[in-house]
């Protein structure tokens, strides 16, 4: 399982777009934790959900 902290460095969309590709072209599990972590809002918004 590749895991990946949210919260570090921009920790926006992309984080979750680049890391959901990679984790389907090479079949491993992904979990993302604190994604968004350092914004107003925290965690995913409804266009992140959709792009999934």
């Amino acid at each position: 399982m590749v895991q990946i902290d949210g919260s570090l460095g921009e920790g926006g969309g992309q984080v979750l777009r680049s890391s959901l590709t990679l984790s389907l072209l090479t079949g491993r599990p992904l979990r993302i934790e604190r994604i968004r972590a350092g914004r107003k809002r925290p965690g995913l918004a409804a266009q992140h959900l959709a792009a999934a």
